[in-house]
């Protein structure tokens, strides 16, 4: 039993430290962030959905895209999901599409997540964060409008109503 215990504080010994040793680490060699701002070109990128398909931005040219950083694990994002999944079912046939871009998580907790809010647009996977570093994204939900000519109209961090989102595909609707 002792044994057992020891292990098992060992065990989360060696995880706390890991978790600090990465956090110091990821903090001093991380470069000074830019964040893509209105005005700019989209970075292009391409990323996998939850089906194995890849998506390039730089295909969407001439659409709308609502181009959203979110995770399971934030309730701000889980909030406004259904809002957006609405709204992409009203716009998506008007040239507006959404990217969900998740942020570092498992494929199982992103399709577990998509099949209880009944998500019916696609849904990136980031899993080393790239294309959030690539944005320049800090905080979460983040939001990018980006026009049909790929520039970004307007960034948007925090919670999102649905009548927000609403106005936000009105104003990139190509």
């Amino acid at each position: 039993m002792k044994k057992r215990r020891l292990a098992m504080r060992t065990a989360i010994l060696v995880l706390l430290v890991a978790a600090v040793v990465y956090t110091l680490y990821a903090n001093f060699t991380k470069e000074e962030r830019t964040r893509a701002a209105a005005g700019d070109m989209a970075p292009d990128f391409v990323l996998t959905d939850l089906e194995g398909n890849k998506h390039r931005l730089s295909d969407y040219r001439g659409q709308g895209v609502f181009l959203n950083f979110w995770g399971t694990w934030c309730k701000p994002c889980e909030k406004e999901m259904p809002f957006i999944n609405n709204q992409y079912l009203q716009f998506k046939d008007r040239g507006v599409q959404v990217l969900a871009v998740n942020i570092n998580e498992s494929n199982v907790a992103v399709s577990s997540f998509s099949e209880k809010y009944g998500l019916k647009f696609p849904i990136l996977l980031d899993k080393e964060s790239q294309v959030m570093n690539a944005y320049g994204v800090g905080q979460l939900p983040a939001t990018f409008l980006v026009d049909k000519d790929g520039k970004i109209i307007k960034y948007h961090t925090g919670q999102l109503t649905e009548q927000t989102i609403k106005q936000f595909m009105e104003s990139i609707e190509p």
